[in-house]
C-alpha cells in the first residue's frame, strides 16, 4: 500500500470552462503528514484545495485517494471515500446546537455509530462536550473552527482538507489551531491545509507548496521553505536587512 494518501498531478482547474484558475498544478500528501499549501492573494490556493474535494471541476489533471482515481468525483461520494473538507467560512450552523451539529454531521451513519463517534469527539475535545447546548453562533471564531473540524473527525477521515483554517483567529487561537492539526496528522490523517499565515503555518508543517498565477513555484520540506530567501522576501515578511544579515551579503 502507498504511503501516500493524496496525489493530485497536472490539475487545470477553474470556476468556467474556458477559465481555467490552476495551470497544471501538482501535490501530494503522505499517511500522517500535513502540508501547507501557501502564496499571494489569487494564487489559486483555495481552488487546488476545493478542486481536490470535488467541489470545483477539474479540467485535466488527475487526483488520485488512496490510489484510487477520484477526479471529478462528486463531493458527497468524495466524503465516503475518506476526505473531509472544511470551508473558510459557513462552516457550522450558527443556530443548532453543537450537539445538533456534530448530529448534522453523522448524518450518513447508522444512529448508534453516529452516537458513539460523537461521544469519541467529546473525548478529544472536551470544550465541545461542555458547551454540547449552546448554540453554535455563541462560540468564538476559534470555538467554531474546533466544532467546524471536529465534526469533520466524525467519519474518521484519511485526508482532512482545510481553507484557511485560522483565518480571523487571534494569535492564540490561531496556535491552538495549529496544535490541533498537528495532533491529528499524529493520529494517521493526511492534513492538507490552505493558509495565509504562512511562517506560523510551515512551523507546524511537513512540506509546503507555493502557488502563484494557479502554478507550483517552489515546492519542498517547511524548514527548507522557511529558510527560503525568496520566500522570506515575498511571502514570509522577511526585510531585505534580515535577508542580508543571514546570507553575508
Amino acid at each position: 500500500m502507498s504511503s501516500l494518501l493524496l496525489e493530485a498531478t497536472d490539475i487545470v482547474a477553474g470556476y468556467q470552462p474556458d477559465m481555467p484558475v490552476l495551470h497544471g498544478v501538482s501535490a501530494n500528501v503522505g499517511r500522517g503528514e500535513v502540508v501547507t499549501i501557501i502564496g499571494p492573494n489569487g494564487a489559486g490556493k483555495s481552488t487546488l484545495a476545493k478542486a481536490i474535494a470535488g467541489l470545483v471541476g477539474v479540467m485535466s489533471g488527475r487526483v488520485e485517494i488512496d490510489g484510487q482515481d477520484a477526479s471529478n468525483m462528486a463531493a458527497h461520494k468524495m466524503a465516503t471515500s475518506g476526505v473531509a473538507f472544511v470551508p473558510q467560512t459557513a462552516n457550522v450552523f450558527a443556530t443548532l446546537s453543537i450537539e445538533e451539529n456534530l448530529v448534522v454531521g453523522g448524518a450518513s451513519m447508522g444512529k448508534r455509530q453516529a452516537i458513539q463517534e460523537i461521544e469519541r469527539i467529546f473525548g478529544l475535545y472536551p470544550i465541545l462536550r461542555d458547551r454540547r447546548r449552546e448554540k453554535a453562533g455563541v462560540l468564538s471564531g476559534g470555538q467554531r473552527q474546533i466544532l467546524a473540524i471536529a465534526r469533520a473527525l466524525l467519519t474518521n477521515p484519511k485526508l482532512l482538507i482545510l481553507d484557511e483554517p485560522t483565518a480571523g483567529l487571534s494569535p492564540m487561537a490561531a496556535t491552538e489551531m495549529f496544535a490541533m492539526v498537528r495532533a491529528i496528522a499524529k493520529g494517521g490523517s493526511g492534513v492538507l491545509m490552505v493558509e495565509q499565515n504562512a511562517k506560523a503555518a510551515l512551523r507546524m508543517s511537513d512540506r509546503a507548496y507555493v502557488l502563484a498565477e494557479g502554478e507550483n513555484r517552489i515546492a519542498g520540506s517547511a524548514q527548507d521553505l522557511l529558510n527560503n530567501d525568496e520566500i522570506g522576501a515575498i511571502f514570509l515578511g522577511a526585510r531585505p536587512e534580515d535577508i542580508a544579515a543571514r546570507t553575508g551579503q
